[in-house]
């Protein structure tokens, strides 16, 4: 298997399982549109490439380096979590009470989702504080989960086909929100939103309980 297929697998396996990026990135697209929707994607995607890059250099260095902050990271990602889902409902249930009862377009959406740089730096923000993504890579090049990674060009192609999967699955995802942006009726995708921040918000819990379980 070559070193570029090794990385394809390496990433979808990061970036498929369904988590609070995914959830987001969904909303994000179910809200504006494949636009922000992508910019979303294409943040995460872009936490995955410098995580996998950093990996393919530093390998167990990094995750030695990361593990003593691994705890104030978990607290940041679930204050984060629980935050952002948190302003997702208010904004969604207090929109009727400003009047807006009219369907939004994509063109009305700018304003409330930003611009497409800010979503993106947003995301990339929102992936990077998760310490377990450059853990996993740096298991997988150190442990012998990858092979033919040995050679500068070999951990280059690794580290290009796992951002390419890591941004297709992405792509994926903010297209289904955008179909569903331009489809489903309005009532219908706040609700959607309402359930995916709820979602979010419950991703967040847990994080905090298994650090307060954890710690008693």
């Amino acid at each position: 298997m070559t070193p570029f297929l090794e990385g394809v697998i390496a990433g979808y396996a990061i970036a498929i399982p369904v988590g609070p990026i995914a959830i987001l990135i969904i909303d994000t697209g179910l809200r504006g549109g494949f636009r922000p929707g992508f910019a979303a994607g294409a943040g995460a995607a872009s936490a995955d490439l410098t995580y996998a890059a950093l990996a393919a250099i530093a390998g167990a260095a990094l995750a030695t380096l990361i593990q003593p902050y691994e705890l104030p990271l978990k607290i940041i990602s679930a204050i984060v979590l629980i935050g952002l889902g948190a302003w997702g409902l208010w904004r969604l249930l207090s929109t009727p009470a400003r009047g807006s009862a009219q369907p939004q377009t994509v063109e009305s959406q700018p304003a409330a989702i930003g611009g497409a740089w800010q979503t993106y730096v947003k995301f990339l923000g929102l992936t990077l504080i998760n310490p377990l993504t450059v853990v996993y890579f740096a298991a997988l090049i150190v442990g012998g989960g990858a092979k033919s990674l040995d050679t500068l060009d070999g951990r280059a192609l690794f580290v290009l086909g796992a951002g390419l999967s890591s941004l297709s699955w992405q792509s994926l995802l903010a297209g289904i929100g955008a179909a569903a942006h331009r489809h489903l009726p309005p009532r219908f995708q706040t609700s959607a939103s309402v359930i995916g921040n709820l979602v979010v918000i419950g991703l967040g819990l847990r994080i905090a309980a298994g650090l307060i379980l954890g710690g008693a």
